[in-house]
């Protein structure tokens, strides 16, 4: 099983929490790799606005990783697939394995995943929904999807994505990015998501101008209403801020 790890977030912003999200990482890869893309690229200005926790997944790869020669290893898997995308080994275990995660981590407000990790956190919410996932945790409420897409699988599609993705996500796009077009037909299955469109290809990206405004704006959204969440609950116990 895979090591977990917080970010290097510090502090609280103003008198409210940072929503804390679980990150998955792409197909293997690891945490630390995650971590080093997230942390490495993106201003400390919001990465200090999230808590975040990194997690190996349970697979050990099972073949070569496209990253070796550019991180170390060791890499991981979240679940195994055909060449087409339509077929997964593992996928169960790996749904459990989350849910585990999450409760022993927890509780967490949103997801944020990359490649096969963005995949997973994307249709997490709608297999939540249909009571198939994460039947013990609280419900997701937010997600971070970069280079993502859709499952191919009718078995896992027409419940993950039987409702429009309802929770407010932030998706990057990027122009070169193999999953690009896979990419825009996720966020049409999405309720009014925020969308960072980038120049780059299959990759976590850099934030310009333009990207930051967006994220920004995402940022204010989830800190307005995880503020809103949390003074509803000081009637019902006292919150130590």
């Amino acid at each position: 099983m895979g090591s977990l790890g917080g970010g290097d977030a510090e502090g609280l912003r103003g008198q409210g929490r940072r929503p804390r999200f679980l990150c998955l990482h792409g197909f293997r890869t690891s945490a630390e790799i995650m971590r080093k893309q997230v942390l490495g690229k993106w201003p400390a200005d919001v990465t200090a606005r999230l808590d975040l926790v990194f997690a190996d997944a349970p697979f050990p790869a099972e073949g070569k990783s496209e990253v070796e020669g550019i991180f170390d290893p060791p890499y991981y898997e979240w679940f195994q697939f055909d060449k087409n995308f339509t077929e997964y080994r593992n996928f169960d275990k790996c749904l459990a394995y989350i849910e585990e995660l999450m409760i022993k981590e927890g509780p967490f407000d949103g997801l944020m995943g990359f490649s096969q990790g963005a995949i997973l956190s994307a249709a997490l919410p709608g297999l939540q929904e249909q009571g198939v996932a994460l039947t013990r945790v609280p419900k997701i409420k937010y997600l971070i999807i970069i280079g993502g897409a859709k499952f191919q699988s009718p078995t896992v599609a027409d419940k993950a994505y039987a409702n429009k993705v309802a929770c407010t996500s932030l998706h990057f796009i990027g122009d070169n990015d193999f999953l690009k077009v896979h990419g825009e037909k996720l966020i049409e299955s999405c309720v009014d998501p925020f969308i960072i469109r980038h120049p780059k290809g299959h990759t976590v990206p850099r934030l310009d101008e333009k990207s930051l405004e967006v994220m920004l704006s995402f940022l204010d959204k989830m800190e307005k209403e995880t503020s809103e969440h949390s003074s509803t609950d000081v009637d019902e116990k006292e919150v130590c801020l």
